[in-house]
């Protein structure tokens, strides 16, 4: 039976039911393919580009490869839970539809409240990468100076972070089919420019700089200390998180970021062709894909030049990525290529970041945990009202704020979200072993287990700093539920009005 107050939970049947209302019925015309181009999209961008060389040259050296296993690994067992969720409740929403069904209200906001922290910021973040490469491509196509900023008094406004979130929102609220279309082309090519990276690379690979594999650990005043260092060293009396045992775990938490993307995968559910099947594929393919693009780009950086000189300490301002290792070795023309590249790559992560945040607030939108506006479908099929808000907010916070330290918000965010969900399988198959699934989690309950172990794992090696201003952002979501989102809960009204009646199960 349902609970009641905090703990109410909406049943799958209910959800699923919902996804017929005419005003907020969203169009289902994406395959398999576009899914795992999606997850693709999303995935080889930020992380690949931009977090290879500084984790390597602030926290693991070389043996920031092994961190990207280690994070790959954290992300393939939620992945199989993801998979088994979404196949059993296709649903717009990801962890946050799930943990309706199982965790109940209050949980589900407070995760829906998490995943727009992640995927908001995450958004802003990655738009003003987006700006910084846009800036080095001016300057080869009309000269050293071009800026992608200028000052209005004491305001920095970056323009190029507010035109790449300008045009996508317009993509999106067009409808997801093009983005999907967009999306393709653009992954086409920064994949090929990864291959790219990892084929020319080869060549400039050095056997000593693999030397030492692990690095010492820095001591004193070399390293991250007080709330900058991971929480796990801070409680384990380690001097740093760089270098050593400690940074290659924090770099294992820092690279997590390169990953996120395949869950975003499970936010489109609702309107995919059969999603039973095709959600699933899409989760699995585009993590493996990228995965082992990663490990490979991590063993070529690092070996075409020292840690050391991909290092961010030097206090000079400088930003390391894939095009400074090759800078280094006097290639500067394949470096160039790699900007390029990293500018389509990024413009996709941006979008589908975009994608994912609408539909967790068109979810909940729908659900009355926020204005049921929001949820609201247009011509197009998609939620346009949402759209336009997600993207106000995240050209506002891109084009007017400073970016720093915002992966790890990211990391936290999402890394919380995987625990829900891979907690979720586990009672969904208790209380609910009369559903159908096209897919299930093997070897239940060890690999949600292990899912929800490896994930704290990663939580506890996150800074002292990101935990503290994770627990802010949450005190503010659950202060914005008992003022609004309880009482405007449809979920409660039916149950007030005594129609929340269980529905017989779908057929397989």
């Amino acid at each position: 039976m349902p609970g009641t107050g905090l703990w109410r939970t909406k049943s799958i049947e209910q959800s699923i039911k919902d996804t017929d209302e005419p005003d907020t019925k969203l169009r289902r015309n994406l395959s398999a393919w576009d899914l795992t181009v999606f997850g693709v999209a999303v995935v080889i961008g930020a992380g690949i580009f931009t977090l290879t060389a500084r984790t390597a040259g602030d926290y693991a050296g070389p043996s920031v490869s092994l961190a990207f296993v280690f994070a790959a690994i954290a992300c393939a067992l939620a992945a199989l839970c993801y998979a088994e969720f979404a196949s059993t409740v296709p649903v717009a929403g990801s962890a946050y539809t799930f943990s309706y069904a199982t965790f109940g209200e209050f949980m589900a906001w407070i995760i829906g409240w998490d995943l727009i922290l992640e995927l908001a910021v995450g958004a802003a973040a990655v738009s003003k990468g987006w700006s910084v490469y846009l800036e080095t491509v001016l300057g080869y196509l009309f000269g050293k100076g071009t800026k992608t900023t200028f000052d209005i008094g004491s305001v920095t406004v970056d323009w190029g972070a507010l035109l790449v979130v300008a045009v996508l929102t317009t993509l999106l609220a067009v409808g997801t089919k093009l983005s999907s279309r967009v999306s393709m082309v653009i992954t086409g090519i920064k994949v090929a420019v990864v291959l790219f990276v990892i084929i020319l690379g080869i060549f400039y690979i050095k056997g000593a700089n693999y030397t030492p594999y692990i690095p010492p650990g820095e001591t004193g005043g070399a390293g991250e200390t007080g709330v900058d260092q991971s929480l796990f060293s801070l409680i384990a009396g380690g001097a740093s998180s760089s270098f050593g045992v400690f940074g290659l775990l924090a770099g294992a938490s820092l690279v997590f970021f390169a990953f996120i993307g395949f869950d975003i995968v499970a936010t489109t559910a609702e309107e995919t062709k059969n999603p039973q099947k095709a959600v699933p594929r899409g989760i699995m393919g585009s993590l493996a894909i990228v995965t082992v693009l990663y490990v490979a780009v991590s063993l070529v950086v690092v070996g075409m030049t020292s840690y050391k000189d991909l290092s961010t300490k030097a206090g000079d301002g400088s930003h390391k990525t894939l095009a400074t290792a090759f800078s280094a070795n006097g290639v500067d023309w394949a470096a160039n290529i790699i900007s390029f590249g990293a500018l389509a790559g990024l413009t996709t992560v941006v979008m589908v970041l975009m994608l994912g945040q609408v539909r967790i607030i068109y979810a909940m939108s729908r659900d009355g945990l926020m204005p049921r506006g929001l949820a609201k479908t247009g011509e197009h099929g998609t939620p346009k009202r949402a759209t336009l808000i997600v993207g106000g907010l995240v050209a506002l916070a891109a084009g007017f704020f400073p970016a720093d330290k915002l992966e790890e918000m990211v990391n936290v965010g999402t890394l919380f979200a995987f625990v829900l969900v891979s907690a979720g399988v586990l009672i969904l198959r208790r209380t609910r072993p009369d559903l159908p699934r096209a897919f299930k989690v093997p070897l239940v309950p060890l690999i949600p287990i292990l899912a929800i172990l490896a994930c704290v794992w990663l939580m506890l090696n996150l800074t002292v700093l990101t935990w503290l201003r994770f627990v802010a952002w949450m005190v503010v979501g659950v202060v914005i539920y008992f003022a609004y989102s309880r009482r405007h809960s449809l979920l409660g009204k039916r149950q007030a009005d005594g129609v929340d009646e269980p529905v017989k199960a779908p057929e397989a």
